[in-house]
């Protein structure tokens, strides 16, 4: 849908970027994120010319229709995790680049380009969002994240300022648990590089070290791939469960990767990539492992 002539097609397009950043860190999701990006553009150039004329302001517009697109999503999710097959994970994102420092430019992907890989999208805090009540998301994210002042959130949300500033206070709370301890991101690297190590080695005791005593594995296929339907509990179950599972499969390669800004491990099959997985570090320890291996959710690392 091109429109040449019209004069806010400029600063359509260059809404779009933070557009998906803002919808991703709504819903979890970059194709869902994409979506909502298209149809609010959609919905401007339904409007008439005069219509779009009369906007003063075009991305604050545009704004407010993917916020409340994405809030109406938000609202009907919990029917459609109902019918999903074991646990749901958000969908990870690659980084440009692997983060152990080798070929430049190796793990290029066109999503990295779209969404900006801060604190606001590791995945720890992305399972916390998951857990809000849709306009608590709202809320916060728009206010937190994106400093939109509590007036401008109300009328996204269709909730009073004062509402929405006890919202984002809620959200708040939940998410102070979830931020990632100020480990040094060297540091991070190290203890999942020695997971991996251990994983192709089969070290059950070695794993067992480097998890903490009450660590969860959490993995997501969708009911497209195995995987538990249930989180493994413990640093001794979620050891054997991975010592069980061999890394160095034939044709199994595990690569480290950036996810969601952090350290993470990619499992590729003949340089397939068929699981993404995000860990939490606590001190020297693993207390999170997120394994996504719906291949749905994967299509971003297929350049990787």
């Amino acid at each position: 849908m091109t429109h040449p002539s019209d004069p806010g097609l400029s600063v359509i397009l260059s809404e779009r970027r933070r557009l998906t950043n803002l919808a991703y860190r709504l819903l979890g999701s970059l194709a869902d994120a994409e979506d909502v990006v298209q149809e609010a553009c959609a919905r401007w150039y339904a409007m008439s010319p005069a219509q779009r004329e009369a906007v003063d302001s075009p991305g604050a517009w545009l704004t407010t229709v993917a916020s409340r697109i994405c809030l109406d999503l938000l609202g009907s999710a919990r029917a459609r995790r109902e019918r999903y097959v074991g646990e749901w994970i958000p969908e990870p994102l690659p980084d440009r680049t692997e983060w152990t420092g080798g070929r430049p430019g190796a793990g290029t992907v066109d999503p990295a380009d779209r969404v900006t890989l801060d604190e606001s999208v590791n995945m720890a805090l992305l399972v916390v969002l998951d857990a809000m009540t849709p306009a608590e998301r709202v809320a916060f994210v728009l206010h937190d994240v994106f400093r939109y002042p509590f007036p401008e959130v109300a009328e996204i949300v269709g909730r009073t300022p004062a509402a929405c500033r006890q919202l984002a206070a809620s959200a708040r709370r939940r998410v102070r648990t979830a931020r990632p301890d100020a480990i040094p991101a060297a540091r991070r690297a190290g203890v999942v590089r020695a997971f991996k190590q251990a994983w192709e080695a089969r070290d059950i005791d070695a794993l067992i070290g480097l998890l903490a005593p009450d660590a969860t594995a959490t993995g997501d296929g969708g009911g497209l791939v195995t995987a538990a339907l249930h989180p493994v509990e413990g640093a001794e179950q979620v050891a054997r469960f991975f010592a069980e599972r061999p890394a160095a499969a034939p044709g199994m390669t595990l690569v480290e990767r950036t996810v969601n800004g952090q350290p993470g491990l990619v499992a590729q099959r003949d340089g397939v990539t068929v699981s993404v997985m995000a860990f939490e570090v606590t001190g020297d320890r693993i207390a999170r492992i997120w394994a996504v291996l719906n291949p749905e959710k994967l299509h971003p690392w297929a350049a990787g």
